[in-house]
């Protein structure tokens, strides 16, 4: 194959090392259109099988369109992180045609009509139980999406999912734009008092690099991202500034980007598309097979958590408003909510002599991945390398040896069986902020590998993390505090249940589970990052090298549950938002999004100077990001890990033993089986639910 045709192909092939820079908006047009036609020749051989098999239906199926979705993945992820025009052009273009063509699989007669004729075959009998799975599954999927309507709704069908592709990018891009569209830069030393060193150097390289202030003559300039951001709200003693940060966060989605009528089309479309399919509600539609059940489980779950919750965060708050009247001499009958986080976190100060800005020295961004490396390299044994990587400017071509990224932030590491030295997984790491990148952090999966089986070998899993952390400034390098020391082990969570799935069925593999499943792995990860043994090995000053000290650790675990109560709350309330707008979508449709906001939570705050504008403006989670209906499964899989972390603490937090048992139960299965099974395996028992609130001090 020449040089020419690899590259028309580079969206589609199946690598472990992708040539990011030949994947253009334009080449993409042609190699996606042409894997979707690709995809609908196979689906037509199915529907002509006269002998139906396992491997000319069910496992045809799975490959038919494995090209199409690799290429899909990556397109879409280069938008997630190096967005531009011409990506946003393409994606809009080709969304609908990928959009139907899924739809054209799932609402085919002919082609459900062979899978029902297959499943009743003698042959299914020999199958494995995985295979077996993966049949029921597969026919459940069709059924929920539509195959058994009338061809008139299976139309309609269509033409909802396609419009929803289309309102949930929209909605995306709006957020990012309207997020990148403000800044604000200052030149006043007594406007950024109280700024750690670490925001003060940051907010200057960032003015620097926008043509603002000198080094004679400092500026400093602030963002909507969120490491410019946190500092702000926690620590900036100018109220001014807290103030319009605060201010600034408030324009996300509003004016020329305004995100109210997407969501209410959003909600009307998906209300619409749950009640053509048989659903009384959407999140009925979401939740059917999850560990949930349905709607009104979630719901009742998130709601007895708020019962539960609801006093200790009242009382935090009211200590709270009366610790800022203490300290301002002032009444204050209901506190700024640009004020919580400086209060909050000036009391935690003088509560346990402790800063949280006092740790960053101590997690310099590599020290921490090597740390963390090697905690998960003894549990599981696996091994982690990193390879060199190069950035390749227009017409170059990458050093022999190197990795081929998108950006020159990005790393790249191989997991291996420390056994076997089988390759299990490749994976990028995307860790800075950058105006071209979506907020927040995630893991993806680019493609999914399997086990060696019937004498082929191994083919490994394609992975990512991406987050928006610390980012280096000047010759330091980048140091992270302790929220996003816990956001690197969460996604990295993520990425071991990809990486480690053993599971022959790649529909079935990795992270293919159970939505309120699917956090146990990360989530789980979260409390390596508060045990002090841990501690010690992913903690290394920046410049004597010292782990971090056992006095700071103590005062550090004493105040993990200040604040333990607002924080639970706050998640609550983002559930609670989601549910109800896909539960009772009826009742709030059309309204005003702020005065829903309000009257949805209206138990789950306490009275504030502001409301502001409502969070759902900017709700990425579950209008662009594949939590509708479904943020409760944080809460749910969080309840899930701090039952499972009990083994963990008891068995020892580094016992290889444990940890082989939560590979082989958990990690390698992906949705091979249930997974309320996987979990009694681990556990040997059922989820105790108030795990949760004992470990955050609330019971």
């Amino acid at each position: 194959m020449t040089d020419a045709m690899q590259d028309r192909e580079e969206y589609l092939k199946e690598t472990q090392e992708i040539a990011w820079s030949k994947l253009t908006a334009e080449t993409a047009r042609k190699q996606i259109r042409e894997a979707i036609g690709k995809a609908k020749e196979r689906v037509e051989e199915i529907c002509l099988v006269q002998a139906s098999t396992y491997e000319n239906t069910y496992e045809a199926l799975e490959q038919s369109d494995a090209a199409l979705n690799r290429g899909w993945l990556r397109l879409t992820h280069l938008q997630s992180v190096m967005d531009s025009p011409e990506l946003r052009e393409v994606i809009a273009e080709l969304t609908p045609e990928v959009v139907a063509y899924g739809m054209s699989v799932l609402l085919n007669e002919t082609l459900y009509a062979k899978l029902k004729e297959a499943a009743e075959q003698t042959w299914v009998q020999q199958l494995s139980p995985v295979q077996q799975r993966f049949i029921s599954e597969t026919l459940t999927t069709f059924r929920e999406n539509g195959a058994e309507l009338n061809d008139k709704d299976k139309k309609k069908v269509s033409e909802l999912s396609t419009e929803l592709a289309r309102l949930c990018r929209e909605f995306g891009e709006r957020v990012l734009d309207s997020t990148n569209a403000w800044d604000y830069v200052t030149s006043d030393p007594a406007e950024v008092a109280g700024l750690p060193e670490s925001a003060l150097q940051s907010a200057q390289q960032d003015a620097r690099a926008k043509g603002h202030g000198s080094e004679q003559a400092p500026a400093w300039r602030f963002t909507l991202q969120f490491p410019s951001v946190q500092p702000v709200l926690a620590y900036a003693e100018n109220e001014g500034l807290r103030r319009r940060i605060w201010e600034g966060l408030q324009t996300r989605g509003t004016g020329k980007f305004d995100t109210e009528k997407l969501i209410h089309d959003i909600l009307r479309l998906r209300e619409q598309k749950a009640e053509l399919l048989g659903f009384a509600t959407f999140s009925d539609c979401v939740t059917a097979r999850r560990m949930a059940g349905n709607g009104s489980n979630a719901l009742a779950f998130i709601d007895r958590l708020h019962d539960e919750v609801k006093p200790a965060y009242e009382e935090e708050m009211e200590t709270l408003r009366r610790y800022a009247e203490q300290q301002t001499q002032q009444s204050i009958p209901a506190l700024n909510p640009w004020d919580v986080s400086y209060w909050k976190e000036k009391r935690r100060r003088e509560l346990y002599d402790f800063d949280a800005e006092q740790l960053r020295p101590y997690f310099p961004m590599q020290h921490v991945l090597r740390g963390m490396f090697s905690i998960y390299e003894g549990l599981y044994g696996i091994r982690i390398s990193e390879r060199s990587t190069y950035c390749p400017q227009t017409g170059e071509s990458v050093p022999t040896g190197m990795v081929e990224v998108w950006h020159p932030d990005v790393l790249y590491f191989e997991i291996r069986d420390a056994q076997s030295e089988d390759l299990l997984c490749v994976f990028y790491a995307d860790w800075y902020p950058r105006e071209t990148k979506r907020a927040g952090a995630w893991m993806e999966c680019l493609s999914c590998g399997c086990p060696p089986a019937n004498g082929k070998s191994r083919v490994p899993h394609v992975a990512l993390m991406c987050g928006n952390l610390s980012r280096p400034v000047g010759d330091k390098p980048s140091l992270l505090n302790h929220d996003e020391v816990e956001t690197i082990f969460h996604e990295f969570g993520h990425l071991l249940h990809q990486a480690l799935s053993d599971v022959p069925v790649r529909a079935l593999a990795g992270c293919n589970v159970a939505w309120d499943f699917v956090e146990l792995p990360s989530q789980i990860n979260e409390n390596w990052t508060w045990e002090p043994e841990a501690l010690e090995r992913i903690s290394s000053h920046v410049e004597t090298g010292t782990p971090l000290p056992l006095d700071i650790i103590k005062k550090m675990i004493a105040a993990r549950n200040y604040g333990a109560a607002s924080a639970f709350m706050r998640q609550l309330s983002f559930a609670k938002l989601d549910l109800e707008l896909h539960t009772h979508t009826a009742q709030y449709i059309d309204r005003p999004i702020e005065e829903v906001d309000r009257e949805i939570l209206t138990d789950y705050r306490v009275p504030l100077s502001s409301d502001g504008n409502t969070m759902l403006r900017a709700f990425t989670h579950i209008f662009d990001g594949g939590y509708e209906a479904g943020y409760y499964s944080y809460k749910w899989a969080e309840m899930l890990e701090a039952d499972a972390f009990s083994r963990f603490a008891a068995e020892g937090i580094f016992n290889p033993a444990t940890g082989r048992d939560f590979r082989r139960c958990i990690l390698s299965q992906g949705n091979s089986r249930p997974a309320a099974e996987l979990f009694r395996d681990f556990m040997h028992r059922d989820p105790d639910p108030e795990a949760l609130l004992h470990r955050c001090g609330i019971q």
